[in-house]
């Protein structure tokens, strides 16, 4: 996560950490002892938004004994909200924090696990959020228990096992939550207008309460409807995002594409600096560099690069394998984010990343094993199937790759400019072949 953003809270994390070992271990000794998961929870919080003082007040309510399991739980998955709209991942620690201390009171509490599950989801540590789901599933059943486990399964490419467990959820609470997620699994699947009804009922859902949860929703159908080819509707969708939660990084994402894909680059780059500038993960500032280039602006789309180069290996390594793939560039490194990813993350994309690395090494054969692997779901997906197309071609299966240069090109409006130029380039040379 870019450092400016999550500064802030990791800072004042590991200043404390750090504060405390020195307060409280003996000088004679190397070891430190570090403090209580409740002590860490507690360190007081700065800001003005309502989430910030919602925050500050069950602080108070728990260090003063007034509620303090309840309050402790509510107090975990404000820190979740509030990692989610600062895109800061050091709130997720906090989170975590929460959940240890809400153990540390009750053993065995199905509350602290669900929390801690939700925060190892969102830290990649998939196997041992599963454990968590497991144990939940077996003991309570909660549709939210259903959900983390179709979560963290489906990360591990399991999507059969997620889909029964998604089917559970929307069985026990059919909300916003449990629509989105199986709007995401029809997607997948392949079924493009099954996931926008799915969405749709999702943000039809919505509550003024979970305004985040209201945004994604609105944001991610919006990425429906420009596949669909509804670009207007794709719009629309943004700015109800964007209503819900004015400073929304998705919804500026997902505007700036559908606006790119529409040659706006212009307004495209408007859009696209706003959302890398309130979430620089490698896809966003991807994006804004595709857009930047394609408005003439070269050296500001070289510092974009650049800082995603520099930074993306700790916040997305598998977005900053397949730019470095695409770009041919360091291709070492590429192959070598893609197959470590690959070691706790075995979805679909993950082994997209892996054959797209691949293939920029100069290992075809292999490429095109792992790229039959990522297509096995029948996801309907412009990246996918472009890689596909060039993964054949450069494999020798022509009729291969002609098939999935048709796909890619009735869905081209989702690819980035300079994909949908190869992609053109692809066309010309089957053309002349």
């Amino acid at each position: 996560m870019h450092l400016s953003r999550s500064l802030p809270c990791l800072a004042l994390l590991l200043t404390f950490l750090d504060g405390c070992s020195r307060q409280d271990a003996p000088r004679s000794s190397s070891k430190t002892t570090l403090p209580e998961p409740c002590a860490v929870a507690l360190v007081p919080h700065a800001g003005v938004e309502r989430i910030d003082l919602n925050i500050s007040r069950l602080q108070n309510e728990v260090r003063q004994g007034t509620n303090s399991t309840h309050g402790l739980e509510r107090l975990g998955w404000l820190f979740v909200a509030k990692a989610r709209v600062s895109n800061d991942p050091g709130y997720y620690k906090l989170a975590e924090q929460c959940a240890l201390c809400l153990e540390s009171k009750h053993s065995g509490s199905s509350e602290a696990f669900l929390l801690r599950g939700h925060v190892l989801h969102n830290m990649h540590r998939f196997g041992e959020a599963e454990k968590l789901a497991r144990g939940l599933v077996a003991t309570r059943g909660a549709p939210f228990d259903y959900g983390l486990l179709g979560d963290v399964v489906m990360e591990q490419g399991r999507i059969g096992e997620a889909a029964h467990a998604y089917q559970k959820m929307i069985d026990l609470k059919p909300n916003l939550q449990s629509y989105s997620r199986a709007a995401h699994l029809r997607w997948l699947k392949g079924d493009l207008p099954g996931a926008i009804e799915l969405m749709q009922r999702a943000a039809g859902a919505a509550s003024p309460r979970d305004t985040e949860s209201a945004a994604w929703a609105y944001s991610r159908l919006a990425l429906y409807e420009l596949q669909a080819g509804n670009r207007r509707k794709a719009l629309q969708d943004c700015e109800a995002a964007l209503g819900y939660q004015k400073d929304y990084a998705a919804a500026f994402l997902a505007r700036g594409r559908v606006l790119l894909a529409d040659g706006k680059s212009g307004a495209a780059i408007k859009s696209l600096e706003e959302a890398a500038r309130l979430n620089p993960l490698p896809d966003y500032q991807w994006t804004l560099a595709e857009a930047l280039e394609a408005g003439g602006q070269k050296q500001e789309a070289r510092a974009v690069e650049a800082e995603l180069i520099s930074r993306g290996g700790a916040s997305d390594p598998r977005t900053l394998a397949l730019f470095l793939s695409t770009r041919g560039t360091d291709v070492e490194t590429a192959l070598s984010l893609a197959e470590q990813e690959l070691e706790t993350r075995s979805d679909i994309f993950t082994l997209d990343a892996l054959a797209w690395s691949l293939l920029a090494a100069g290992k075809t054969e292999e490429a095109y094993a792992v790229m039959k692997r990522s297509l096995a779901e029948g996801t309907r997906d412009a990246r996918l199937f472009y890689h596909a197309s060039i993964i054949s071609a450069k494999a020798g299966q022509k009729k291969e790759a002609r098939h999935w240069l048709s796909n890619a090109t009735a869905i081209r409006q989702m690819l980035l400019p300079s994909e949908r130029a190869q992609l053109s380039q692809l066309e010309q040379s089957f053309e002349t072949h």
